[in-house]
């Protein structure tokens, strides 16, 4: 399968917006993934930096996922910071 990169270079667009959302939280990105991991979805803190980094790709369905963790609206893990050059 062909991975496209997002207009920064990045494998996905909403690894800036958990971090962000992790970091207010007060989190690790272990503590994230265990979050993750009661929830259902099986990452490591591995997989929560490669994430975070736009190195590992987030299919939708943990996207969903990550919208429960954080209890936000998917759309919120897809907003544009600013950072990208779209």
């Amino acid at each position: 399968m062909k991975i496209y990169r997002y207009a920064n270079g990045t494998c996905n667009a909403s690894g800036t917006q958990i971090r962000k959302l992790r970091e207010k939280a007060g989190w690790s990105q272990e503590q994230l993934a265990a979050h993750a991991q009661l929830a259902g979805l099986n990452l490591n803190q591995k997989a929560i930096s490669r994430i975070e980094t736009g190195e590992r790709v987030v299919p939708d369905y943990e996207l969903l996922y990550f919208s429960e963790i954080f209890q936000v609206p998917v759309e919120t893990l897809l907003k544009d910071d600013g950072s990208s050059d779209h």
